[in-house]
């Protein structure tokens, strides 16, 4: 295979480097520290810290307010992400529904109002890019997911009518048959597809950098290489020294595990990071995208256990992400994010069985963590007494789910009743993985066995999904 740039964060942190960097990177690092007591501090320079801080400080004009990053902003999953700008419910409706129904709510109607406030934050985040100025290659061309086997077909058939059940849109959602799938991307071994079209297209960089931008222009202070090593109430100890706060929200996702905390949910038994790899391709030729098609800027994955997401970025490259290596020991995070040369030939894999008459050339790969919690849903919870908030626990639902998130931190954090606030997420409680060696078994049998189901699928052209797939959703929590 031709050599390729391997880490580095991302193929989109390093073009944004590349095309000049984010301005005030070096005054970032260099900035002192409050010495005066902040209204808000923000734990973690992600897209849920940089929402909170836009929207507190479009909310409160002149609050004290900042945000401390032990890197830089963008550094975890928020800048090395697939760029889908998605409505999917970051967990398992089921299992949401139950909590609900355990509270003496309707459980239906809560997972559906979920889904409401998701397809609002899409339209959220594209107004506020529009309104800011934002140029993230942002483009609304839908999700498409693809089937390749009879089995998957079925899933997505069930996946039509599960969603529908829980409060999508009929106008939002479009089975296809294979010929429509193949008239937007040509996509060889296509049996049909579910096309949802509320999703959208960024770049997770420009996206990230653009609101960092956005809030310091309204007077949020961002403090890069500022590690936080313990959050108690009203303070933040830091490698740099201790900010105090009346509020502080932490905002660390996968890399939870590494701040002590006096908040609950935050241990490294409470949220998991799970890897996540991605490669981009070398620029396409026009001939290339004429037999491709491709042309509606849609997401693309497929119905596959093992699934796979993808983008057809701006400058015409084609950006595929997958599991690959999903879970280092003791919770080990990617660091800047080198990726193992089996992953890499098997998303190379993904993209010839999808375009067998295609010659890819992969130019960068790289690897970053989600959050995940045991039962693969994520939580809000803030807590009055100390004024500590915690967003956590995304698994890769997080470019729409992190905006969401934000908005209601700052309600639970202002007392406000709102429909955010009695979101099923709201205090949800996960419960906590197991202890090593048994978690890492676990999450690398799951995989195992999906991996195995497909195979098992694509060699039978299995109608019905393998008992292995149902066994490790099962295990995992996965199944609805």
């Amino acid at each position: 295979m031709t050599p390729y740039r391997n880490g580095e964060i991302s193929h989109w942190m390093r073009a944004s480097r590349s095309a000049g960097g984010p301005a005030g990177q070096d005054r970032r690092r260099t900035m002192a520290l409050p010495g005066e007591e902040q209204d808000l501090v923000i734990v973690g320079g992600g897209l849920t810290g940089l929402w909170a801080a836009y929207h507190a400080a479009v909310e409160r004009p002149g609050a004290r307010i900042s945000v401390l990053e032990a890197e830089e902003v963008g550094y975890g999953a928020s800048g090395r992400n697939g760029g889908w700008l998605s409505p999917l419910i970051p967990g398992n409706r089921a299992v949401y529904a139950r909590a609900a129904s355990r509270r003496g709510e309707d459980g239906a109607a809560a997972v559906a109002s979920f889904q409401r406030e998701m397809d609002g934050a899409v339209d959220d985040t594209l107004r506020v890019l529009e309104q800011e100025g934002i140029q993230a290659d942002q483009r609304r061309g839908g999700h498409l997911r693809v089937a390749t086997t009879p089995a998957a077909l079925k899933r997505l058939e069930a996946t039509h009518a599960a969603d529908l059940a829980g409060g999508y849109r009929p106008e939002d959602l479009e089975l296809l048959g294979a010929e429509a799938v193949k008239r937007r991307i040509a996509i060889g071994p296509a049996l049909g597809g579910l096309l949802t079209r509320t999703t959208a297209r960024v770049d997770p960089a420009k996206l990230v950098h653009g609101l960092a931008a956005a809030a310091e222009a309204r007077g949020v202070r961002i403090h890069e290489g500022t590690r936080a090593t313990h959050v108690a109430p009203g303070a933040v100890t830091t490698t740099r020294g201790t900010v105090t706060a009346a509020t502080v929200l932490t905002c660390l996702e996968a890399y939870s595990g590494q701040v002590t905390s006096d908040a609950r949910g935050l241990g490294r038994r409470d949220i998991i990071p799970v890897n996540s790899s991605m490669v981009v391709t070398g620029q396409l030729p026009a001939e290339v995208w004429e037999r491709i098609g491709w042309q509606g800027g849609e997401c693309l994955g497929d119905a596959a256990h093992t699934f796979v997401y993808a983008q057809r970025t701006a400058d015409d490259r084609i950006a595929i992400g997958g599991r690959g290596t999903p879970y280092a020991f003791n919770s080990g995070t990617p660091g800047q994010g080198s990726v193992d040369a089996r992953t890499v030939r098997a998303l190379s894999e993904r993209l010839h069985l999808f375009f067998p008459d295609v010659r890819f050339t992969v130019e960068h790969a790289w690897r970053g963590a989600i959050g995940v919690t045991r039962d693969w849903c994520a939580g809000i919870t803030f807590d009055p007494a100390t004024r500590i908030g915690v967003a956590r626990g995304f698994a890769g639902h997080g470019v729409t789910a992190t905006h969401l998130a934000a908005r209601t931190l700052l309600d639970r954090a202002a007392g406000r009743d709102t429909a955010l606030t009695r979101l099923p997420w709201n205090d949800h409680d996960s419960g906590r993985w197991e202890p090593e060696p048994l978690r890492w078994i676990g999450v690398h049998g799951m995989y195992r066995l999906f991996g195995v189901a497909d195979r098992w699928e694509e060699i039978r052209h299995s109608r019905n999904t393998s008992l292995l797939a149902r066994f490790g959703s099962r295990l995992a929590g996965l199944s609805e």
